[in-house]
This record gives C-alpha cells, sequence and structure tokens, in this order.
C-alpha cells in the first residue's frame, strides 16, 4: 500500500468517524431524546414513589421530573457559559505572556545597549 492510498483510507475513516459524532450530536439535542428523558424518569420515579407507598405518587412524580427536565434543557446554556470563562482567561493569560515576552525583549535590548556603551568608553 502506498503512502497515497494510506492517507486516503486515513481521509475515509476520519469521515466515517465525523459523521458518526454528527449524529451523535444531533441525537444529544433533539427533542425526542429530551422526551424521552422526560418520560422515563416521569415512569421511574412514578413507580418507585407507588412501590414504597405513597399517597398519589404519579402526581408528585412530576416535580421531580420537571425538574430534572429543566436541569438537563438548561445544562447547554451552561457549557456556552464555560466555554467562554475558558477562552477569556485563556486570552489573558496569552495577554500576560505576550507582555511579560516584551518586557524581556526590553530588556534585553537595554543590556545589548549597556554592553555596548561600556565597549565604546573602555
Amino acid at each position: 500500500m502506498t503512502n497515497i492510498e494510506k492517507l486516503e483510507k486515513e481521509i475515509e475513516l476520519l469521515k466515517l468517524r465525523n459523521l458518526r459524532i454528527e449524529k451523535d450530536k444531533l441525537w444529544e439535542t433533539s427533542y425526542t431524546r429530551r422526551l424521552l428523558i422526560a418520560v422515563f424518569t416521569f415512569l421511574s420515579i412514578g413507580i418507585y414513589m407507588w412501590a414504597i407507598g405513597i399517597d398519589r405518587p404519579w402526581l408528585n412524580a412530576i416535580v421531580p421530573t420537571v425538574g430534572f427536565t429543566l436541569s438537563t434543557l438548561s445544562l447547554p446554556w451552561f457549557k456556552e457559559l464555560w466555554h467562554r470563562m475558558r477562552l477569556w482567561f485563556k486570552d489573558r493569560e496569552i495577554m500576560e505572556a505576550i507582555r511579560i515576552g516584551e518586557e524581556e525583549e526590553k530588556a534585553g535590548k537595554l543590556k545589548t545597549l549597556s554592553k555596548d556603551l561600556h565597549e565604546l568608553l573602555e
């Protein structure tokens, strides 16, 4: 197998991987998934409450189901906030590194000028 054939095979594998990731991302953000999570959460909490003998288990299962569903719906918003905060801190680190680099560069130039002056005076 030649290098070109190997590269073509790697590209095809990357394309397949990207398709799989896109498919997973579509599922993760779909309303079908969110609805199924709410239904299964409601059923599991309702069955549990019924099994332990709580009065009106199906009515009492609504509040935890709504809370859990809301928490999963708000996660994308928090994820975006987290990414923005991370970028902001990373930008500050980069700017600080640039500032330090500029100061070190100026200090290096001053040392060079000082050395040149000493050489001229000698």
